[in-house]
């Protein structure tokens, strides 16, 4: 095969050209498909549904307004700032440093247990201890970090021991103690006692460092008092002697409860223990503010973003808008009576569906005014037509009956003729009445039917016999070919046999003679379809359509004396569709077949 001859066979998608059966790679293949799929489907159910349309439009023209609105509030919004002082991050400073103070240096739960082991051991275990303990409180300066303002661990007093001038190590004047007895130490120090003791005095120091450097750096005041307000410690910006507790409390409450943006004391409250004793630790100072700006309101970011929104709502909606007026010109256009006006049909949502209805509703309104064009166009042939047909007989039989009214005949035979033909006359005149009669009726469905199951062949083999010697006559040989099968029928007879011979009698009598004619049936899905055919002048599509219609000739030229009403194929049409049949003509190789389709009975 050369490379010309080659199919082409079509490419695969993407996802089908790799062979892989891997199970992560089916599913990633599985919900990539099944995505496809739902982007399809709802992207079809968008086109079909202008509701949808404008939601989505809504929504995209909102998103882009509020973004523009954002963009344009932090552009106006840097114009008009407004400075904004908030002490809370201060507060939170102080109350930070003061958890700090009492977390690391006097929290009670830390240095308990050490306190309860210290003076066990002093107590009971080791009698020396407890004298080297007294002997090491005697030997430390009054107001040293390990005197009488010692920590929690291994505090061997209840009260401060005075400091100098009268004065606790801290600052804060204490009253006189009595003078440390001296108890002579025949044993040496335990080692362990003395490390505590170290600790105490490394701790102490760390402590009154701490406070140094928050009341030099930080301005903050900070106070340790007992149970009763009464000053124990105190930084070296602390004037007070005695605080009143319970207005601390209220005031630090009032303090944390009030608006942040308001310059006053802050004070931070925490339960102690100090020296073995119970205390409150108060610290306070101003706290520092945080200075910040915030961005201003202003309505020309609304406004804009409101215009933003309009213009593109409005963009976005100018071609369904203008669609719409296309649609209402058109309207206006069939409206004035233009039926070959159509509209377009742009898009598939139900703006295209009103478009598919006009259209079609157009065509429909087309199709029956030239119906009635040319029912009206019958309707005059048919006055013409029957005036004339009904004109012709009358004054054939009133110039007739005039010649015997006058008795101007010769002999009795001669007026036996004019009788004869008179009365001919009288026959086809009277003929032409009952078939507008029974059009009229049965295309206003006024006749009933009266059908009963009936062997359509056998009705068909007796019908065909009348007519064997008639089409002899003629100069026409009828040829039949009816099935053996039995082809059974729920028909009205008489109506039914009208139809065929109406069907034989235009056969017979617009046939070349000599002809032939020729009659047959077949069983097709459940249908018995009766062919009648004969030698004829070909037709045209138009010309074959319009023989059912009432009043029609193909030979204008046709009169009642020529040919028939105009009335023998409608009336057959209207028969067999009362009886839910089809009837149709075709035209081929020089003959015409007239079909006759009708359904079985069960």
């Amino acid at each position: 095969m050369s490379k010309k001859e080659k199919i082409k066979r079509p490419r695969k998608p993407v996802l089908d050209r790799f062979p892989f059966t891997w199970f992560p790679f089916n599913l990633l293949r599985g919900m990539i498909l099944f995505l496809q799929d739902l982007y399809r489907m709802g992207r079809t159910q968008v086109q079909r549904s202008i509701r949808l349309q404008l939601m989505l439009t809504f929504a995209f023209c909102l998103g882009v307004s509020l973004i523009f609105y954002a963009i344009s509030s932090a552009l106006f919004g840097a114009v008009n700032k407004s400075t904004v002082i908030d002490y809370s991050q201060g507060m939170e400073s102080i109350d930070r440093e003061a958890r700090s103070l009492a977390d690391r240096f006097l929290t009670p739960s830390r240095y308990s247990g050490s306190e309860d082991e210290t003076s066990d051991e002093s107590s009971g275990s080791d009698p020396n201890a407890a004298v080297e303990s007294g002997q090491q409180q005697a030997a430390v300066p009054p107001g040293s970090a390990a005197g009488g303002g010692t920590l929690t661990p291994n505090a061997g007093a209840a009260v401060p021991v005075p400091g100098v001038n009268g004065q606790e190590s801290g600052g804060v004047p204490a009253a006189p103690a009595a003078p440390p007895q001296v108890v002579p130490q025949p044993n040496p120090p335990n080692s362990r006692q003395g490390e505590k003791v170290e600790d105490a005095a490394v701790q102490r120091k760390n402590f009154e460092n701490t406070v140094k450097r928050l009341a030099t750096y930080n301005k903050l005041k900070i106070v340790i008092t007992d149970l009763e307000g009464k000053v124990v410690f105190r930084s070296e910006n602390a004037p007070e002697t005695y605080v009143d507790v319970h207005s601390v409390i209220r005031n630090a409450m009032e303090t944390r409860n009030r608006e942040s943006d308001s310059r006053s004391e802050f004070s931070s409250f925490y339960p102690v223990t100090y020296n073995n004793q119970k205390a409150y630790l108060i610290v306070s100072g101003i706290p520092q503010p945080n200075i910040s700006y915030h961005k201003g309101e202003n309505p020309l970011s609304i406004l804009a973003s409101l215009a933003v929104f309009i213009f593109l709502f409005y963009f976005l909606t100018q071609r369904k808008m203008r669609y719409i007026e296309e649609l209402a010109s058109g309207l206006r256009i069939i409206a004035t009576g233009n039926l070959d006006h159509r509209v377009v049909e742009r898009s598939q949502d139900e703006l295209g569906s009103l478009a598919r209805d006009m259209n079609f509703m157009v065509t429909d309104l087309q199709r029956r005014i030239e119906e009635e064009r040319r029912a009206e166009q019958l309707k005059n042939e048919l006055i013409t037509n029957v005036s004339h047909d009904l004109r012709t007989p009358l004054t054939l039989i009133m110039g007739y009956l005039r010649l015997l009214h006058d008795k101007n005949f010769e002999t009795p035979e001669q007026a036996a003729g004019y009788v004869s033909i008179a009365y001919s006359k009288s026959e086809k005149l009277k003929g032409l009445i009952d078939d507008l009669f029974e059009f009229t009726k049965l295309s206003n469905h006024d006749v009933p039917l009266h059908k009963k199951g009936v062997v359509i062949n056998e009705v068909l083999e007796q019908l065909l016999e009348e007519y064997v010697t008639l089409s002899e006559e003629q100069q026409l040989t009828l040829i039949r070919s009816l099935p053996q099968e039995r082809l059974p029928v729920r028909i009205d007879v008489d109506k039914m046999i009208r139809v065929f011979e109406n069907l034989l009698g235009n056969a017979i009598k617009y046939s070349p003679k000599p002809g032939v004619i020729t009659f047959g049936m077949i069983r097709e899905n459940g249908h018995a379809i009766i062919r009648i055919s004969n030698k004829a002048d070909a037709l045209t599509r138009d010309e074959l359509e319009q023989l059912f219609d009432r009043f029609y000739r193909v030979d204008k030229a046709r009169t009642s004396e020529t040919g028939g009403s105009g009335l023998g194929l409608a009336i057959a049409r209207s028969i067999v569709e009362s009886h839910e049949g089809t009837i149709w003509a075709e035209s081929e190789n020089g003959e015409i077949h007239f079909y006759v389709k009708l359904k079985l009975a069960s």
